[in-house]
């Protein structure tokens, strides 16, 4: 199965330069936040198939109007195209905002999703706007991840989790890949393609 990860920047080649066919073969995507409404439905549209998404700490404008035709899953689990997907949006609490949490705040948010996970049975995917603790954050309060993220990770063992709000390697190539606990941790900035294996 092929998923597109997006967040942060909407990327011109699929977007202002969008050419007929250029996304074929893409069978989900992902938004990991802090994206337009109007690029999410387009996408949605252009491609035909499910696109799932959490806010980032940017996207307040979501809260009164979400992107059409796409679905949120902060706080929930979500399943698509046979993937059970948990999402948790927001980022580390640095100015005060509708999407900003402290690593408490958080730790709650992950407790009551923990929940929902048991009862899907476990997820395949980890959607979230902010990074892991150590796994591709940066030291600054704005950009630091959530300690909160790591047990969901080897608790649970999805495949993957991909996240965004950390764009400073939009400028250096693409960003690295992280594993933990059989966890491929993959930074969605911009877009990225990848495979999923289906059993």
């Amino acid at each position: 199965m092929k998923l597109l990860l997006l967040s942060d920047a909407e990327d011109p080649a699929i977007w202002d330069y969008y050419r007929p066919g250029c996304l074929a073969g893409i069978d989900l995507i992902l938004s990991a936040g802090d994206l337009k409404a109007e690029y999410l439905e387009f996408l949605v549209t252009m491609t035909n198939k499910p696109l799932i998404y959490v806010p980032g700490n940017h996207d307040t404008s979501f809260l009164t109007r979400p992107p059409e035709g796409c679905e949120c899953a902060d706080g929930r689990v979500v399943e698509a195209c046979g993937l059970r997907i948990a999402g948790l949006g927001g980022c580390s609490l640095y100015s005060g905002g509708e999407y900003q949490y402290s690593e408490a705040q958080m730790k709650r948010r992950v407790r009551r999703l923990s929940r929902s996970i048991r009862k899907a049975g476990g997820i395949d995917i980890l959607l979230t706007h902010a990074p892991a603790r150590g796994l591709g954050d940066l030291e600054d309060p704005c950009h630091r991840g959530f300690e909160a993220f790591l047990p969901l990770i080897d608790t649970y063992r999805p495949a993957l989790m991909v996240y965004g709000h950390v764009h400073s390697y939009n400028y250096r190539g693409e960003a690295p890949r992280f594993e933990r606990s059989g966890c491929t941790v993959i930074n969605a900035c911009t877009r990225t393609v990848t495979d999923f294996p289906c059993e």
